[in-house]
């Protein structure tokens, strides 16, 4: 039922839309023209030509990429109201092994890009404050003054990310809608001074400018323009926090704006030829009047803010999926309120911070941070392409509808990535950069654990159900010490029966571990977003019990919040013994302690792998020892849990054999040796 309320079209619905999913896009008319006059070398160098030709591919770009592709045909592809390319992959995973290598490259793309958008969005915003004069006082008169403005504000953007933003939300919508109209208005103020703009929106004249000598950079304009179009990723990961319906019926609203504005500054920009310029000129400031210059700014700044905000927060989310899909090591993942999809993962927030800093100090301008923008989102673009070939492919569409829409996209969106790599030496190589480590990291994680699974001996696993005899004399056994009550064991058990012998090994051999009960539990991430269930085998008894978590990928994972209501349940059918309790401050409580253990592998020297297997296990093995506790991940911050590690032993190892000897006659081999110590 939540579903369908949400995928409604809904007033409050279109509001939210504007203020959640159009962050992003909604700020690139800061630095879009801006880009493009820069490219050209500068005012002095403009010409009718070259603006229509850029207006023309600004328009047909948005038009192509954010209406065609995402908003008609990309927000059908959603997993059970969910988007983004994880949730994409989701959909199409079972059709082909090589899918998953567009996945792990759009995703660390995707995961570059909340580094480098609350950068470059707020500089520029920063930026128009430069040499304003407020009552006959500069305040802002250098670039070091924005730097350090920049950075006050993004540094308490990220601290307060860990106390949700549910307050903070319910302000966007108003604040977006009042700058998506302050857009249009401004745009449509200065289209009234030649409304021969208009020519523009003929695709004639984006044709003919990436051929044109008027255009000094000939093919590679595409990189400038491409950054109109930056958020339309954004677009599709947010359909589930407001549904397909509210961004189909608030997206004409705001591309209309959009184009307006794009207008209005080229209006300006022909009426101004040979405008000095410096470093700080920005023609969306110049097309605002001066007595209201000032409210723009801050009213730019406060859109800045907002679209930081989503793409911080989006990390989050598709750092969360990532783990579930096995792509990224699990971490620590708080939820800071009750609203659903709510998340805060403090690693992620402490790495997104540090590299946003690191980018605002290392390139100093929004001029220099554009070079690196926009590469990663076009790598995303295209990978989300080649996803959506196969869903639509899934879905039955003729063959080939599938080619021509492979071939259009992937042909547009290629011509981008190549314009953007000739930013490469400019600052694009920190793009590549950042989104190549979490990419490693992704790959290491990922075929690591494929690598394990593969190479993992038979002798590896034993069966739980031919254990379940001694297990329940373990249990009933007074000659040994009560562990606990219950002994949860978050291993996981394959086939309903197939468990890893150090899990026995650890319960039975090290020092038998008594308990009422033995839980081996199994975490089941599942395609569906929000699924909640449990599976229950006891084998016949009444203190083996094999439980079955399926949670879907953006489900909370609390372990020791599900077995309690598993307990109850199971206690009150008769499926397992009552666990009361005489001393206790719960009148009736009849469910005992707990103890969690987590098996952990360290690879062990007996290891026999190729060498690159070796490498890959190695370093996932490391990634896991680095990050968070597992007993988060699971949800078992404040219970009692134990983390045993246990030696990994993958591939068939050489059996080592020591040769059993006499022993040593020291007078015999004094006479072996001569006087000075050396063999006769």
């Amino acid at each position: 039922m939540k579903l369908k309320k949400r995928d409604r079209l809904t007033a409050a619905g279109l509001l939210i839309s504007i203020g959640i999913v159009y962050g992003d896009i909604g700020t690139s008319p800061l630095y879009v023209m801006k880009s493009i006059v820069a490219g050209n070398g500068g005012m002095t160098n403009i010409s009718r030509e070259l603006i229509l030709g850029a207006i023309s591919l600004i328009f047909w770009t948005v038009t192509l990429l954010t209406t065609v592709k995402y908003v008609a045909i990309a927000l059908k592809a959603t997993n059970h109201g969910e988007g983004g390319i994880f949730a994409l992959y989701a959909l199409v995973r079972k059709r082909a092994k090589w899918l998953v290598i567009p996945a792990l490259v759009g995703g660390a793309a995707l995961l570059a890009d909340g580094a480098l958008t609350p950068a470059v969005t707020v500089t520029t915003a920063i930026e128009g404050l430069k040499g304003m004069n407020f009552g006959g006082n500069v305040l802002v008169s250098t670039q070091g003054m924005v730097i350090l403005i920049t950075v006050c504000i993004l540094l308490l953007l990220f601290a307060i990310q860990r106390m949700g933003t549910s307050l903070i939300g319910k302000a966007f919508g108003p604040i977006m809608l009042i700058w998506f109209t302050f857009l249009g208005v401004i745009g449509l103020i200065n289209m009234a001074n030649d409304w021969s703009i208009l020519q523009a929106l003929n695709p004639i004249y984006a044709v003919k400018i990436l051929f044109s000598p008027v255009n000094k950079v000939g093919i590679f304009i595409l990189g400038s323009i491409f950054l109109a179009t930056t958020g339309a990723e954004a677009l599709y990961s947010d359909v589930g926090h407001v549904g397909k319906a509210n961004i189909k019926g608030s997206w004409p609203y705001v591309f209309i704006c959009l184009v307006l504005n794009y207008l209005g500054q080229g209006v300006w920009i022909l009426q101004n030829p040979g405008f000095k310029t410096s470093g700080d000129f920005n023609p969306f400031y110049q097309i605002v009047p001066e007595n209201i210059r000032v409210y723009a700014i801050i009213l730019a700044t406060m859109a800045a803010i907002i679209a930081s905000q989503a793409l911080i927060t989006g990390s989050f989310t598709l750092v969360s999926e990532a783990s579930q899909l096995k792509f990224l090591p699990r971490m620590n993942i708080v939820y800071p309120t009750t609203e659903q999809g709510q998340i805060y993962i403090p690693s992620v927030n402490k790495m997104l911070g540090a590299t946003t800093l690191a980018v605002v100090f290392f390139f100093q301008t929004s001029e220099h941070m554009e070079s690196a923008y926009g590469l990663a989102i076009t790598a995303t673009m295209l990978m989300t392409t080649i996803l959506l070939s196969e869903y639509l492919a899934k879905k039955g569409v003729h063959f080939i509808w599938r080619i021509l829409f492979l071939a259009f996209f992937a042909a547009i969106e290629m011509m981008f990535l190549i314009s953007s790599l000739v930013k490469f030496v400019h600052g694009g190589y920190v793009t590549v950069i950042i989104a190549g480590l979490i990419g490693i990291v992704m790959y290491i994680w990922y075929f690591g654990n494929k690598v394990r699974d593969k190479r993992e001996s038979r002798n590896s696993y034993v069966r739980l159900d031919e254990y379940t005899s001694m297990l329940t004399n373990l249990s009933h056994d007074e000659n040994y010490p009560t562990y606990a009550t219950n002994l949860v064991y978050m291993a996981k058990v394959k086939y309903n029966k197939f468990i890893k012998r150090e899990v026995l090994y650890s319960i039975l051999d090290k020092r038998p571990k008594r308990a009422q009960a033995y839980w081996f539990v199994t975490v089941n991430v599942t395609n569906e977003p929000f699924t909640a269930e449990y599976a229950v085998n006891t084998y016949g008894t009444k203190n083996v019990i094999n439980i079955q978590l399926y949670l879907g990928f953006k489900k909370q994972t609390s372990v020791n919040v599900y077995l309690r209501q598993i307990i109850h349940d199971l206690i009150a059918d008769g499926t397992i013994e009552s666990q009361p309790q005489e001393y206790t401050t719960t009148p009736g409580r009849d469910v005992g302690d707990f103890s969690f253990v987590i098996v952990q592998d360290v690879v062990s020297p007996q290891t026999e792998l190729t060498t690159y297997e070796k490498w890959i296990i190695q370093a996932r093995v490391g990634l896991q020892n680095s990050s968070s506790n597992p007993a988060s991940w699971f949800g078992l911050d404040y219970a009692d849990t134990v983390v045993e590690r246990v030696p990994l032993i993958l591939g068939k190892p050489t059996p080592s054999y020591i040769k059993r000897v006499e022993p040593i006659n020291y007078a015999n081999l004094k006479k072996k040796l001569k006087g000075d110590g050396t063999r006769a």
